[in-house]
């Protein structure tokens, strides 16, 4: 007799991609009828995203009002609705494996976001919204960034982007910055390696294409931080996209490509005993986790994946390792601070509050719940609205300190959802805090100019 639900933790099974089984649409239609039918039959999940709530009208609006009765092309809705954000897998379902019915969410709308990819009906336009360092090569060119950057702001310029590249004129966009992370990155001030009973002394970062193109400030506060706790640190020599965007078009050989362009330089450093750091949930998440899922038997990946860490997590192991200095000069009133799906899922604590929690004169609101941002997600004009509705609630939740009073900051550890939430407080009227990510915070806690 199979169990209500599932006693036991989490057991990620590899992603079968290669199997040409995996793109067989008749059977992937047919998984997913079966992942439905369990589904609709719990309804734990409607809270999480679109995902379920689409799929439970579906059920409840066919003539049997069982998944048997929903058209299998209305699937799909289903499937365009997902991010993988992964909260249904690794927080709510109670039948993921070892449990029997084997139920994983996530990956099965993967599998049908890549059957969807190698038919040809993902667009131009956003294979190329996907194209991070596509983007990212207009950085670092002062003249070509500002103009870019200004263009971009303009009404006429964002209506065309919208009826062009699908992109909502409404939704927030990351400006280029002036100058690359990379080549602005300063020399470690620390030579002395102190490697501690759970932590390598020394640090590899991967810049990631948002901090290197995007918001290097954050990067440099990082860097501010590890020198101040005297840990010597490089940045990876040469790196590509870690592939998420990608992932979450389904386009999987784009992902095979970045693996095979940041594997073997990662498990250099892997190698050479670094703990390599990644500022953005969701870079750590893919060598973490997806990588390694869709490469279970390449040693090279198994060894980034045990190297890879939040720069938090780090942080607050270095803390457990006596080796990280907990005085801090200057007090940052009340933060609202949400925790990523990616980060989430990495289930590795609250880490970051924790940090932030050390500070005194400081007063942290945590909120657990997912802002609807998700990566290309929440600027498309197809979702960018309901983008909005999905992180309303952690607007409101982050608007209001526990004691009724309202935050001097609001900070993210995903930079894009940071700025989502932030346009969402202007747009609700909910008030105009300080947006800091949680690493500039401790930079400015510990008086690091």
């Amino acid at each position: 007799m199979a169990r209500e639900g599932n006693l036991d933790a989490p057991t990620r099974y590899p992603l079968d991609w290669k199997n040409p089984d995996f793109y067989n649409e008749d059977l992937a239609l047919k998984e997913m009828e079966r992942i439905f039918d369990i589904c609709h039959g719990c309804r734990r999940c409607v809270s999480l995203c679109g995902s379920f709530p689409t799929l439970f009208d579906l059920v409840d609006e066919s003539k049997t009002m069982e998944v048997d009765g929903v058209d299998k092309k209305d699937y799909w809705k289903v499937v365009d609705q997902c991010y993988l954000c992964d909260l249904c897998y690794l927080t709510k379902c109670p039948y993921v494996p070892p449990h029997e019915w084997n139920l994983d969410f996530p990956h099965t709308m993967l599998r049908a976001k890549a059957i969807k990819f190698q038919k040809g009906e993902v667009g131009t336009a956003e294979k190329l919204l996907a194209s991070t360092d596509v983007h990212g090569s207009f950085a670092g060119i002062p003249i070509v960034s500002q103009a870019v950057n200004a263009v971009n702001t303009t009404k006429a310029a964002r209506s065309l982007m919208e009826n062009v590249a699908g992109v909502d004129k409404n939704a927030w966009l990351p400006a280029l910055a002036t100058r690359k992370f990379r080549s602005s990155a300063p020399k470690a001030k620390a030579t002395v390696v102190q490697d501690g009973a759970k932590t390598p002394g020394k640090v590899a970062i991967f810049a990631t294409c948002y901090i290197n193109y995007n918001e290097p400030g954050i990067g440099h506060d990082l860097l501010k931080i590890l020198d101040h706790n005297e840990v010597p640190y490089v940045i990876v020599e040469k790196e590509k996209c870690c592939g998420m965007p990608k992932l979450e078009l389904g386009d999987l050989e784009s992902v095979n490509a970045s693996k095979e362009a940041n594997i073997p330089m990662l498990a250099r450093y892997a190698r050479e005993g670094y703990a390599i750091l990644a500022a953005v949930p969701s870079c750590a998440l893919m060598f973490k986790q997806e990588i390694p899922l869709m490469y279970p038997e390449d040693a090279e990946v198994q060894l980034v994946k045990d190297a890879v860490w939040d720069p938090f997590q780090y942080l607050m192991q270095r803390k457990r390792d006596g080796l990280l200095k907990t005085e801090f000069n200057t007090p940052l009133g009340n933060v609202s601070y949400q925790i990523p799906c990616h980060g989430r899922v990495q289930n590795i604590g609250k880490k970051t509050e924790e940090m932030l929690k050390m500070i005194p004169g400081t007063t942290i609101n945590t909120v657990e719940r997912c802002s609807g941002h998700a990566g290309t997600f929440g600027v498309k004009k197809a979702f960018h609205q309901q983008a909005m509705k999905i992180g309303k609630p952690v607007f409101k939740a982050m608007a209001t300190m526990k004691d009724g009073s309202n935050p001097d900051y609001i900070s993210s550890d995903c930079p894009l959802g940071g700025h989502h939430i932030a346009q969402g407080f202007e747009v609700n009227g909910l008030g105009a805090p300080e947006l800091q990510h949680p690493l500039s915070l401790v930079r400015q806690a510990y008086g690091l100019k």
